[in-house]
């Protein structure tokens, strides 16, 4: 079973097995956005990383950069939480790729659109826990998404306060879709295991 004292002195074999979960969990992401679009989505190599909660916000612009954040609690085999979240420019344009409607950037999204974007974030949510969950063996099951749209500070919180006291870590996959440029999606999924669920994920792999 890992520790926390484990998670904070991780060692490059492991940092090395995470990674590459987070490749596999992303690219199979990008199969299922793909899918839903029903168009061919190109996407970058996966940035990954392991993050104290209080350096995530910092990723997406900054605490007060406001984000479109899908949450979806863990359990079964993996304790924990997962977080889908875009900056709000990659939300108006993922929403207008599945809709195939041009979407003003600048404007509230609408009930139909917030509802797409739970969907989108769903789905692919749902497509990088598939695939954890068949690399390590392990079952995974999510709650039903909650969507937020929000500053990054204030949805981050979440994660702090109620994984906080077993941990200060999470695994930041950061993943850029479609085209290259300011059409861009920016993409991150944010993945909190349990201490104990870490130790499980590492163990099914052999490690």
């Amino acid at each position: 079973m890992a520790s926390v004292e484990e998670l904070d002195q991780i060692d490059s074999t492991r940092f090395d097995v995470l990674k590459e979960l987070g490749n596999i969990g992303a690219g199979n992401a990008t199969t299922a956005l793909s899918q839903m679009i029903n168009a061919k989505v190109d996407m970058s190599i996966p940035r990954v990383e392991l993050l104290e909660f209080k350096d995530l916000s910092d990723i997406v612009g900054g605490a007060e950069t406001i984000v479109a954040g899908i949450l979806l609690m863990l359990e079964g085999d993996i304790d924990g939480m997962m977080m889908f979240m875009l900056d709000r420019l990659s939300a108006h344009r993922l929403v207008s790729l599945l809709m195939g409607v041009e979407i003003s950037e600048g404007r509230e999204f609408s009930e139909m659109e917030i509802s797409a974007l739970k969907e989108i974030g769903n789905i692919i949510a749902g497509a990088y826990l598939s695939s954890l969950s068949t690399l390590t063996s392990l079952k995974i099951i999510s709650s039903v998404p909650y969507l937020s749209i929000d500053m990054a500070g204030a949805i981050l919180s979440v994660p702090a306060i109620e994984f906080g006291k077993v941990g200060d870590k999470a695994l930041l996959i950061q993943s850029r879709f479609g085209e290259e440029g300011e059409n861009a999606i920016n993409g991150y999924f944010i993945m909190i295991p349990t201490v104990e669920s870490y130790g499980k994920i590492m163990k099914s792999l052999g490690m």
